[in-house]
Formats: structure tokens, C-alpha cells, sequence
């Protein structure tokens, strides 16, 4: 019996809206908003790190983002729309509740393969990974294109009464618009061929309630105040539950971790400065081989992965045959982590 083919990472791509917002742009819109309180000058930027977000024109969707980066990594791979086999959009935003962000990329790209939905917050693309490796590894398809599109300034609080309203409304403050794809195809699992190596995933849902956007499905479908249409945090259950993640990663995948730690490039999702640096200390991980992209491009949700991969690319901090890592941490609680040859 022939050995079961190996996903492999035949290309990553990123597409950034032209539009930079420093923290200082954020907090004057803020003022412009009436807001009954507006952070002094250089608050925003003393608690989370981040210089500034990139945000998309008005009327860009998440589906058109996630085909401009869609479009790049087919470019870059050689591939054509023609011979994607399966479509998954993963992302934390979506276009509609119905029907399925995936068919308006589809649509947009004119792809006529099957489509589908992966949605897991920040990890949906680490998710997609799975998935895909999962059909490829069964035969089921041969060519996935996974595409990422996040709209998260559409979630930004800007009317903020007071100080603790701000505090909750923090995550709001630092992410950013990004489309990201990755093309993965069926090639060998020899011992040294690339490809997806390892995949490991943790959940904690009893926490599910630390860092929300309300409104919009079931439990408050016509709620339309700042309250229920902008991201929040509930309480510290985020940063405790974040840690817990930690403790969960360097203790059931103590293994995996001496590989992360080996890896050439460690990718993981940043959402501020301070979570970078507790990151890096309580893993251990080498600092020189990780990217506080967070700092410059903010947080990208679901495209936070792609986009630190393609960084490191275009750094010259990832040859070929090199081992990168991915650490993924998503409201809900989700944990993941993923090691990969390029």
C-alpha cells in the first residue's frame, strides 16, 4: 500500500489595504466620536505596543481581500484557479450569515471546485490546515487553496463613555485588515520531503465568554448598540485563560515544543507587545528566531500566521528544507500549534 501523501506548503501570500491608522489617528476618531472619555495622547500605544492598524477603503469586503491574497499565492505557486480541487475560507470575519463566505471568493475568483467554511476566530486558518491536510492525506482532493479575509476595524468600538469601557474595548483598538492565502498540494512523506509535519489542537470552551462580539447570530440577533457590535473583553478571563493555553501547550505538547523551539522561523498569534514578550518568556523561545509583527501591522486575526510566513520570507529568515513552527491562540479557547517544512 502506497504511503499516505503529505500536505505540503506550496505557497503563502498576504494582502495589506493601503491605508495605515497610527494610535494617534485612533484616538482623534475616538474624540470625533463624542466620546464622554478619550484616552491621553500615547495611552493607546503604552498598553498595547502597536503603532498602528491597517484598515481597508469603505465598501471592501472580507471576501475581497481574501481573493486579492488568493490571487497572489496562485501567481506565486504557478497554479491556476482551474486546478484548485477545494476552496476553504477561514477567518474570524465573514461577508454575510448566509450563505457562506467561501462562494462569494469563489465567485470572485471564478473557481468551480467545492467550497466550504472554516471558522474558528483566530485559528481558523490553523483549523484549515488540519482540514486540508486531512483530504489530502485521503486522497479525497489534491490542491486546497485556504483564504483568509479579516475586517476587524468594522468591530472597533469608537464611542467609549469611560475608562473602563476602553479597557474592554482594547482588542478593537489593535486589529487590523488583512487577506491571506495558503496553497497546500499533495506531495510525498518521505523523511525529508516538505510538507505539514505535525498538528496538535486544545480547546477550552468553558471560557468562551472571555473576548466576544455579541451580536449578529442567535442569542442577540437585531442588536445594534456599541455594546453588542464591537469586540469586548469580559473581565481578565482572556489574559487567564491565554496563560492557561500556555501552560496547556508546554505540558501536553512538551515534545512538539523542543521541535518548536529548533525551528528556523516560530510564528504565533500576537494581539499586543506585552502578549508577545509572555509569549517568548514563559515558551522559551529564541527571540531571534520570532517577528513581533504586532508592532507594526497590528493584529490580523486569522491572517497573523500568513503574514508573519510571508515576512519571514521576504526577510531571508526561511530557506528551503527549514522547519517553521506555528503557535495559534483564538478566543473561544482555542490552542494550536503546527510544525512545517518548506
Amino acid at each position: 500500500m502506497l504511503d499516505a501523501p503529505r500536505a505540503r506548503l506550496t505557497a503563502t501570500a498576504v494582502h495589506l489595504p493601503s491605508r495605515y491608522r497610527t494610535m494617534e489617528e485612533i484616538r482623534a476618531r475616538i474624540a470625533a466620536a463624542g466620546s464622554p472619555y478619550v484616552p491621553p495622547p500615547g495611552l493607546l500605544e503604552d498598553i498595547t505596543g502597536v503603532r498602528g492598524v491597517h484598515a481597508c477603503d469603505e465598501g471592501v469586503c472580507a471576501s475581497d481581500l481574501a481573493a486579492a491574497a488568493a490571487r497572489k499565492a496562485l501567481a506565486d505557486a504557478g497554479v491556476t484557479i482551474g486546478e484548485v480541487d477545494l476552496l476553504l475560507f477561514a477567518a474570524t470575519s465573514q461577508d454575510m450569515l448566509e450563505p457562506s463566505t467561501s462562494h462569494l471568493v469563489a465567485a470572485k475568483l471564478g473557481a468551480i471546485c467545492p467550497v466550504f467554511d472554516v471558522t474558528n476566530a483566530c485559528n481558523s486558518v490553523l483549523n484549515a490546515m488540519e482540514v486540508a491536510g486531512a483530504f489530502i492525506a485521503t486522497r479525497r482532493y489534491r490542491t486546497v487553496l485556504i483564504a483568509c479575509g479579516e475586517v476587524g476595524s468594522m468591530v472597533t468600538r469608537w464611542h467609549v463613555p469611560d475608562h473602563e469601557a476602553l479597557l474592554r474595548a482594547m482588542p478593537g483598538y489593535t486589529v487590523s485588515d488583512a487577506g491571506a492565502a495558503m496553497l497546500l498540494t499533495a506531495g510525498p512523506a518521505g523523511d525529508n520531503d516538505p510538507g505539514v509535519l505535525t498538528l496538535r489542537f486544545a480547546a477550552d470552551s468553558t471560557a468562551w465568554n472571555a473576548c466576544t462580539v455579541l451580536g449578529g447570530g442567535s442569542m442577540h440577533p437585531r442588536a445594534f448598540d456599541d455594546e453588542h457590535l464591537t469586540i469586548r473583553l469580559n473581565g481578565d478571563l482572556l489574559r487567564t485563560t491565554a496563560v492557561e493555553g500556555l501552560q496547556f501547550l508546554q505540558q501536553a505538547a512538551e515534545r512538539e515544543l523542543d521541535a518548536v523551539r529548533s525551528s528556523a522561523f516560530i510564528a504565533f498569534h500576537q494581539i499586543g507587545v506585552p502578549q508577545y514578550q509572555e509569549m517568548v518568556d514563559k515558551l522559551s523561545l529564541p527571540a531571534d528566531r520570532c517577528m513581533p509583527a504586532v508592532a507594526e501591522h497590528g493584529n490580523c486575526a486569522a491572517a497573523s500566521l500568513p503574514l508573519q510566513l510571508v515576512k519571514a520570507r521576504e526577510a531571508d529568515r526561511v530557506e528551503p528544507g527549514d522547519t517553521v513552527a506555528m503557535l495559534g491562540l483564538a478566543s473561544g479557547m482555542s490552542f494550536g500549534l503546527a510544525l512545517v517544512r518548506w
